[in-house]
């Protein structure tokens, strides 16, 4: 099991962007293309020392979803987001990070439960590049065959040791919850899970992912990136935090 976030374990070190990230350990879009401005208004990069680390959704001014293991890894006080730039080094809004929730039932052995909330020091109101995410209805599951969007500036190969600078998106489908519990096992993938990806891999997220979005045709947000093994590769899906069954704590968490 790999996360998709640029730090190999909770307890582990960050990971600087030149050193080769381990195959198992997954974040990154692969076999995508590039995010247009208006695809993804709510996506937001989050950094530390002006090296992004991870994914994550503006949900309001002033409070950014992600995923459990990135806010688990960090601090508040290290912690930069940018918002409203297809460009993780450059343009929008950049602001500090004043406080990180992580969800109370997540497990960092089974990355159930994988959402995290960081709260920002200034707020970042809506404009011509910015927008807030839609949440879904509670306990909605996407349907086994959608097709789903993810989005980020994480790798584009498995292992790989780069990031691209500007913003990538892929289309994925969602496979059904026992067929994800077939390539990873009955108990790794909880109701809080959901799964996405070709049978035959080549198109994933990937390292450096992890807490972004994937989103519905109608852009409603219906996971993060959780994990998976390696990126892209057959039988072997992205796991995505199922956010509708975990609104309570987002919800929460939005004042």
């Amino acid at each position: 099991m790999g996360l998709k976030s640029l730090f190999v374990a909770l307890a582990a070190p960050a990971l600087t962007l030149a050193a080769a990230l381990p195959e198992d350990f997954s974040t990154l879009i692969v076999g995508g293309v590039a995010a247009s401005a208006g695809d993804f208004p709510f996506i937001v990069s989050l950094q530390q020392s002006g090296s992004h680390f991870c994914g994550g959704i503006l949900l309001n001014a002033n409070t950014v979803l992600s995923a459990g293991h990135c806010g688990a890894a960090v601090s508040a006080s290290s912690t930069t987001v940018r918002a409203g730039s297809l460009s993780r080094t450059s343009g929008g809004t950049l602001v500090k990070v004043s406080k990180i929730t992580v969800h109370p039932s997540f497990n960092s052995n089974t990355y159930d439960s994988d959402v995290a909330i960081f709260k920002l020091a200034t707020s970042i109101p809506t404009s011509s590049t910015i927008s807030y995410a839609t949440l879904p209805a509670a306990n909605s599951d996407p349907a086994t065959g959608a097709v789903l969007t993810v989005a980020g500036w994480g790798t584009t190969s498995s292992g790989g040791s780069t990031l691209p600078t500007n913003l990538l998106k892929v289309d994925v489908p969602v496979i059904s919850r026992t067929e994800c519990r077939a390539d990873y096992g009955t108990s790794a993938v909880t109701t809080n899970m959901f799964c996405a990806g070709l049978a035959a891999g080549g198109k994933d997220s990937c390292q450096g992912d992890s807490g972004g979005p994937i989103v519905d045709s109608s852009k409603v947000l219906q996971g993060t990136v959780s994990w998976g093994e390696g990126c892209a590769g057959a039988n072997a899906p992205g796991v995505y935090a199922r956010v509708s069954t975990l609104l309570t704590f987002i919800n929460a968490n939005l004042s």
